[in-house]
């Protein structure tokens, strides 16, 4: 029997990438799911992750080492600045982390090429979310057109596609989705500032797209709240 296709899945132990890979493997790929611990103050988000892949049974699963970190100027990088607490408006926030999906989808590319992939999933959305400019379809679309100009299997005829199944899904949509493939959403951490077990602010941006989208989708929220 022909081998299932591998790919890459980038998985931060929050709800959307934990969906994300329960779609992957859903639709018959061989999942290696890829975490990137960038300095991060949810540290909790990495534990998350590690149950969620050992749950969702991937092929093998990672941890990438990048220290964003020492630039700072994120409120998720530099304790110095304050996470946003039951904010308003429509602005860019100072969670925003300068250039993060660009370094993940770069260090996703590497493994995938050196897996024979030519499939990478990640659990951006253009919804419901925060407004980053790294999770619109444009910047995927650009992102793929570069990897096929700068990797030896894109110019060998091998292109690489970027998978975004969540991107034009709304939270509460994701979350019906997720629990239609038996998704724990008790094993994941979305919130900015969780603590050492994973408990949740309840007012970051994060806990409230979250916790919205669970009263939407009429699904009973598992978050443990603080």
């Amino acid at each position: 029997m022909p081998s299932s296709p591998r790919a890459v899945v980038l998985l931060s132990g929050g709800l959307d990438s934990s969906t994300c890979l329960a779609i992957a493997r859903d639709q018959g790929f061989e999942a290696y799911a890829l975490s990137v611990a960038y300095g991060q103050r949810h540290a909790a988000e990495l534990a998350a992750a590690r149950r969620v892949a050992a749950v969702l049974g991937v092929r093998e699963y990672r941890i990438a080492q990048v220290g964003l970190g020492q630039f700072g100027g994120s409120a998720l990088t530099d304790p110095g600045i304050a996470v946003p607490i039951d904010r308003e408006g429509d602005d860019i926030p100072v969670t925003y982390v300068p250039a993060r999906n660009t370094v993940m989808l770069s260090m996703a590319l590497a493994w995938a090429e050196v897996l024979g992939s030519s499939d990478i999933f990640i659990g951006v959305n253009a919804v419901d979310y925060s407004g980053y400019p790294d999770c619109r379809p444009a910047y995927i679309a650009a992102f793929e057109a570069m990897a096929r100009l700068a990797t030896k299997a894109g110019i060998e005829g091998r292109p690489l596609a970027i998978h975004t199944p969540l991107i034009d899904l709304s939270k509460a949509e994701i979350i019906r989705l997720g629990t239609r493939l038996g998704i724990d959403y008790g094993l994941t951490v979305s919130c900015y500032q969780a603590d050492g077990t994973g408990r949740a602010c309840g007012h970051c941006d994060a806990c409230r797209l979250r916790r919205a989208g669970f009263e939407a989708a009429n699904v009973p929220d598992p978050t443990p709240y603080r």
